[in-house]
This record gives C-alpha cells, structure tokens and sequence, in this order.
C-alpha cells in the first residue's frame, strides 16, 4: 500500500540508532481516516526484523498530532450502514493500529505539538513516552460523541493516570486537559517550549540509544507484560460496546451536533 500521509526516517541519532515516524496529513488538522489508520498501523512493520533501531519516535505536524477519528471520511461514514459483523470488524482497525505500536520492540516516543485529540489520544498512550508542547492539548471526545472510549486506550490511560483521571477525562469529554494538567496527571512526561518537542524526543531518546540494547529491549518487554497483563480482559469487548452505542438515537445526537457544532442534548436512548 503507497503510504500518503506517514513518512519514516531512520538513521538518526547515536550510530543510527533512531528513527522518525511523521504522521501528516498537510492540514493541520491530522485526522484519522482508515486510511491513515492502516498506514500508522503497517508503519510499524518497518521496524519487526530492525535491529539497528533502538528508539522510534512517533510526531505529527507541526500544529497538531491529530484530531481523531475522522467523522467526515466517506469510509468510516459507510461503517454505519453495513451489516453488524463487518462493523465490528471495521471498528477493529483502531485497537490494531494502537497494540501495534505497543507491541513494538524498540521504545517509542509521542512527540506532540498542538491538539490530540480522541483517537489520537489512544495512539500516544499506546507508546511509552509522550513529551508536548506547552501550547498543546488533550481531549478525549469519545462520550460526548454518544460512544465509549475504546481502541483499548481505557487500561493504559488507568496504568498512567489512575482511576479517578482516567474517569475525569473519558467523560467529562468537552474538557480540554492542557499540556500543565497533563503533566500533573501524569499523561505527559515533559513539557518543553512549542515548536520544541521533536528536538526534544530526540534528546531524550539519544541518551536511551546510548544504552546497550537488547537489555534495553529485554527491559521494555518486561514491564510492558507487567503493566498490561489485564488489558485484553478490560477492553475485548471494546469494538463490540462501540458498533452497540453506534446503534443509539444519543450517537445520532452526538455526531449530528458534532457536525452541526452545537451542544448535544442526550436523551439516553
């Protein structure tokens, strides 16, 4: 598949050891149509047999990371109308994309500069660093939108932020958490001057491509099976708790008002 919107350069830093993952979409919005989805998705793929690479940093434009979900896409629009197999299957995409990125060897870094939003924000906690801007922003819209919060984002926002954040962020979903409360709840590792988050990754994953690096690897490994041994249990049924709400008059009301940019008003049908 020809990749449009993801580009990939390796060969930085200490010996080569890492690389950049760009996610541009020239909009400065960075939407995630399947489209989008499925090339961030195989970009991972690029680095299954790298050795070489120790450290994958993952950023998008220079005024946004990403916008979500995109409720415009003719594609992710026709997921309404098809048979309810073939939209729990299409609703999978996501939480792929996202283990994908996960299940990667080397570290990865979140380098975000402007909004992250939703789906967006379920990508960089897939990661395990995120480094932003002061400017930036994070909002999880999923609830307001008249669905669950899904892409199995809920287990690794619960492991960074614990519960009461995690709930305060998935639905209280028209709140922005700036890039200082980010910090505080412990979404974000470092705050750094905007316009200054890549060189920044870049630093910090230097000093972790100056390590030895299988025993690097081998570190990651465990505590990733450590911190997520329960996920799948928490979010299996996550695809499926989507198509349902997808079924609801309040997501019709969500994405209406969404689209119409007014408030919702739920009715809890």
């Amino acid at each position: 598949m020809e990749r449009r919107f993801v580009k990939v350069e390796k060969g930085l830093g200490p010996q080569g050891r890492i690389a950049v993952v760009r996610f541009d979409r020239g909009d400065n919005v960075n939407a995630l149509s399947h489209q989008a989805m499925r090339e961030l998705r195989d970009v991972t793929r690029d680095f299954e047999d790298d050795l070489e690479t120790t450290v994958v940093i993952l950023t998008g434009s220079a005024k946004a990371f990403s916008a979500g979900f995109d409720l415009k896409d003719p594609d992710g629009r026709a997921r309404d109308k098809l048979p309810l197999g073939e939209r729990i299957q299409r609703q999978r995409l996501g939480p792929k994309m996202c283990k994908a990125w996960q299940d990667m060897d080397q570290v990865t870094i979140a380098a975000v500069e402007g909004h992250c939003v939703g789906g967006g924000a379920a990508l960089v906690v897939s990661l395990d660093f995120r480094f932003c801007g002061k400017g930036a922003h994070f909002r999880i819209p999923e609830v307001e939108l008249g669905m669950n919060m899904s892409w199995g984002s809920i287990p690794r926002m619960l492991a960074l932020m614990g519960p009461a954040r995690t709930k305060q962020a998935v639905i209280l979903a028209s709140d922005r958490i700036s890039s200082a409360e980010a910090l505080e709840w412990r979404l974000v590792e470092k705050v750094v001057d905007d316009g200054q988050v890549l060189a920044a990754t870049l630093a910090f994953g230097e000093r972790i491509a100056k390590q030895p690096p299988i025993p690097v690897r081998m570190s990651k490994a465990s505590v990733n099976r450590l911190a997520h041994a329960l996920d799948d249990l928490a979010a299996h049924m996550d695809a499926d708790q989507n198509v349902l709400t997808g079924l609801t008059e309040d997501y019709k009301e969500g994405t209406s008002a969404f689209r119409e940019k007014r408030k919702p008003s739920f009715k809890g049908g």
